[in-house]
């Protein structure tokens, strides 16, 4: 078998992994279309291999990390979906008061790649909390497939709840400075747009490929950070949009778009991972978080 790399990888192939990961085809149809693409020796049991995430090897933070306080705790999501599993992680040792971020998740639960992202702002000096909402169907699964229909049973409204829900806890927190952002990716991005239409206090947003609020936008305190992907025509439809409410409402925002690269470049689990693109919005998300929450 073929050992595929990136650019053997035709831009069709991802736009299809796109629409199966986003659930707008089914598995079977994503399976029968990925053969016009399997030429070449390239076989669609290789293709698939490929494009499905490798948590094993793509780690960037290892979990024993001896600089790091991590571990698993339960709060309550009244309005949402009752106890919620999250990962809260910080410093350890540390001698003040820390700002906190919400690191909200993609559209199948708590997986490796988001507790590794909220491990990763944990040693760049914050206490961090990553729910999963996937908690009252007995948590993320351990597969990303099985993950993604856990996820389309719950209500997004009461999803966004317990979000905001982990919001508070972080408030509250006798570690936490009080002063509290959020970064979302994909269905995190919406998330994250949606607390800064809900929560007046949130103290930043980084939305990472995430589709835009419809209304409310008036109601946006929170100053935000918007990464987008230059070949993700589904989420940037939207941005001209809710960009022109922004400026309407002279809100304080800054936008990033990465040429050529597709949605999801900040996963570092699938070949949607584009290095340069992730370590650069990255840089620029822990920057504002510590001009923000600090």
């Amino acid at each position: 078998m073929k050992k595929l790399k990136k650019e053997d990888i035709k831009q069709e192939v991802f736009n299809l992994y796109d629409e199966y990961a986003h659930s707008k085809i089914q598995r079977r149809e994503f399976i029968e279309k990925l053969g016009v693409y399997a030429v070449g020796g390239i076989t669609i049991p290789s293709l698939m291999s490929f494009l499905m995430p490798n948590y094993k090897d793509n780690l960037i933070v290892d979990k024993n990390d001896v600089q790091l306080d991590s571990s698993y705790i339960t709060y309550n999501s009244e309005k949402g979906g009752g106890e919620i599993k999250a990962l809260l992680s910080k410093p350890k040792d540390i001698k003040q008061k820390l700002g906190g971020i919400v690191v909200v998740h993609e559209n199948r639960g708590l997986n490796p790649y988001i507790e590794d992202t909220a491990r990763r702002a944990a040693l760049d000096g914050f206490i961090t909390i990553a729910p999963d909402a996937l908690s009252p169907l007995g948590g993320y699964p351990g597969n990303d497939d099985e993950g993604r229909t856990l996820q389309r049973k719950r209500d997004r409204s009461e999803m966004l709840e317990d979000f905001t829900a982990a919001y508070q806890y972080l408030k509250q927190h006798q570690e936490c400075n009080g002063k509290i952002g959020v970064v979302g990716f994909c269905f995190g991005g919406w998330v994250s747009n949606m607390m800064a239409v809900k929560i007046a206090d949130l103290a930043a947003a980084v939305p990472f490929y995430g589709s835009q609020p419809k209304e409310d936008v008036d109601k946006i305190k929170s100053p935000l950070m918007l990464q987008f992907a230059g070949l993700d025509k589904r989420v940037n439809e939207g941005w001209p949009e809710y960009e022109k409410a922004l400026k309407k409402e002279n809100k304080e925002y800054q936008a990033f778009t990465y040429p050529e690269v597709n949605h999801g470049f900040h996963n570092t689990s699938t070949p949607r991972y584009d290095k340069e693109a992730a370590e650069l919005a990255w840089s620029r998300t822990i920057q504002f978080f510590k001009e923000k929450l600090v």
